[in-house]
């Protein structure tokens, strides 16, 4: 529940722009309607301790007077009966409300798909949820509250059969290949990832395998240092093929649970680099020919669309296996994550909102919905 209300409060962009989008829709051509709300059973159940059918034992003690003080002495002339059913009213704690509320036509439709393809759910996407949003409820009239909710059911039907943790096989040394391009977030979410195995018990072994870069594997060794797991690394600019076998050979010797290589950040339209990768993958299967058994690839929610070019060539590549998505609390484009769960239907295993270990969590469908949608529920 700490990670949800994380997640409401920093997928302020996309939430808002999502929330903000539906209000202006609502509102562009919606008629204030009047409706009866039912407040919480607590309020019933003091009508029910009060015993209604005997108004004569109820006395109402009220220690100080109204603020305001301009009462009308047409009070007076109210009818008893009329008095009495406003009292039962209170304390059930019914009340009527105007509401904004718009006929779901084609218009809507249309400004629906507008808004979600805005949100960077992509044209496919975005039309296919709006149909099914829209399917038995055109004419019917909705608030924005009742819209949302239907968005965020829609969200959470897509995303409910891609929510796979990471999954733990008994082979050991399970090899997690991570992978992604520059400035996703790959090491970072190494750390956090082998941090939280260990503290659950497992015994890690990380490669710094961006053998180009000494900053990530200056990171990683200050991830180790804190969850106290080892980081194999090597002088730089070295192959990091041959650090992923020597890798795999220490975790092997060490009969470690999880070794997770980090590697170097490519962009996906660079063929060499992304032939250095198959290389660490036909290099690792020398030594174990299931590995790697999970092939991780760290998205930038920040990119929006392009993550689907993305996921696209990491596939071809290094046979992706699971999505982790980060820097959802950076941008108004969360709605990416939906297109790909609907286009790919990879396992998304974890989403990120921070810097910190624990804004790191497995993906929960139904609060990633509330959250992108600003829907209560």
């Amino acid at each position: 529940m700490a990670f949800f209300k994380k997640l409401k409060e920093r997928l302020f962009k996309s939430s808002s722009k999502i929330d903000e989008g539906l209000d202006a829709i609502v509102e562009d051509g919606g008629e204030a309607e009047e409706v009866e709300l039912d407040q919480t059973p607590t309020s019933q159940k003091v009508a029910a301790d009060l015993n209604l059918n005997d108004q004569a034992d109820i006395e109402i003690v009220q220690s100080e007077p109204p603020s305001d003080q301009n009462l009308s002495t047409e009070v007076e002339s109210v009818e008893p009966e009329k008095q009495k059913e406003t009292f039962v009213e209170k304390i059930l704690g019914r009340r009527k409300e105007k509401v904004i509320k718009r006929k779901f036509d084609d218009d809507m439709l249309e400004q629906l798909e507008e808004l979600l393809i805005s949100s960077d759910m992509g044209v496919d996407t975005a039309m296919r949820v709006a149909a099914n949003m829209a399917q038995g409820n055109l004419g019917s009239r909705f608030s924005t509250s009742e819209i949302k909710k239907l968005l965020a059911d829609e969200i959470e039907q897509i995303m409910e059969n891609v929510a796979q943790p990471l999954p733990i096989y008994s082979k050991h040394p399970q090899v997690v290949l991570v992978v992604g391009v520059n400035g996703s977030g790959k090491t970072t979410t190494i750390g956090k990832l082998a941090s939280q195995f260990k503290e659950a018990g497992k015994n890690v072994v990380i490669a710094a395998g961006d053998t180009f870069r000494a900053a990530a594997v200056e990171q990683l060794q200050i991830w180790g240092d804190r969850a106290n797991v080892p980081v194999l690394i090597a002088p730089e600019g070295s192959d990091p093929a041959s650090l992923a076998f020597d890798a795999l050979a220490k975790a092997q010797e060490e009969k470690a649970d999880l070794l997770m290589i980090d590697t170097a950040g490519r962009l996906q339209n660079r063929t060499d680099l992304m032939e250095e990768l198959a290389k660490i993958v036909r290099v690792l299967k020398k030594k174990d020919p299931e590995a790697p058994q999970n092939t991780i690839l760290v998205l930038d929610a920040t990119t929006g669309q392009n993550a689907i070019s993305q996921v696209e060539t990491f596939r071809e590549i290094a046979e992706v296996s699971g999505l982790i998505m980060t820097k959802l609390d950076g941008t108004a484009k969360g709605g990416v994550l939906v297109a790909l769960a609907d286009k790919f239907g990879l396992p998304i295993h974890a989403i990120g909102v921070g810097e910190q270990i624990d804004d790191l969590a497995p993906f929960d469908p139904a609060e990633f919905a509330q959250a992108l949608t600003g829907s209560d529920r």
